[in-house]
């Protein structure tokens, strides 16, 4: 859970860098950072490869490894879109998804599982805060 809100935080912060820079269309620029991470794969196909509901949120079903790998993607180019004063939305897509690129040729490089061939965790993260709040309550009682 702590990675995961790691990440919900580091999105964050990454798409108030990318609105200043002048990122409109949030989907898009996401989806070039998963596409440089998960060879090609966007925001949808990881859904489908996952096999998540409707508007089930990917990160919540993403074991810590999978979960670190994408929070080192949205640090790093947080990084690089303030550090080279990138400006306009096709430029910070491209940063986002070199990013990615880099960051995929760093696990392979150290013999790592690529984000896409690890395994989706059995319980989503809502499912187990879930299960965790529904334990406290009975616990209460």
């Amino acid at each position: 859970m702590y990675q995961r809100n790691l990440t919900r935080k580091g999105n964050y912060s990454l798409n108030q860098i990318a609105k200043n820079v002048g990122v409109k269309n949030f989907d898009k620029f996401h989806n070039a950072g998963y596409k440089g991470l998960n060879n090609g794969e966007t925001a949808d196909d990881i859904a489908k490869r996952k096999g998540l509901r409707y508007r089930e949120e990917i990160l919540d079903n993403m074991g810590s490894v999978e979960l670190a790998a994408n929070l080192f993607r949205i640090t790093q180019t947080e990084q690089k879109l303030k550090n080279n004063n990138v400006k306009g939305e096709n430029n910070a897509n491209n940063t986002h998804y070199t990013m990615g690129k880099e960051i995929r040729k760093f696990i392979a490089k150290q013999g790592g599982t690529m984000p896409e061939d690890l395994p989706t965790p059995e319980k989503s993260l809502k499912q187990i805060e879930k299960e965790n709040k529904d334990k406290l309550i009975r616990h209460k009682k």
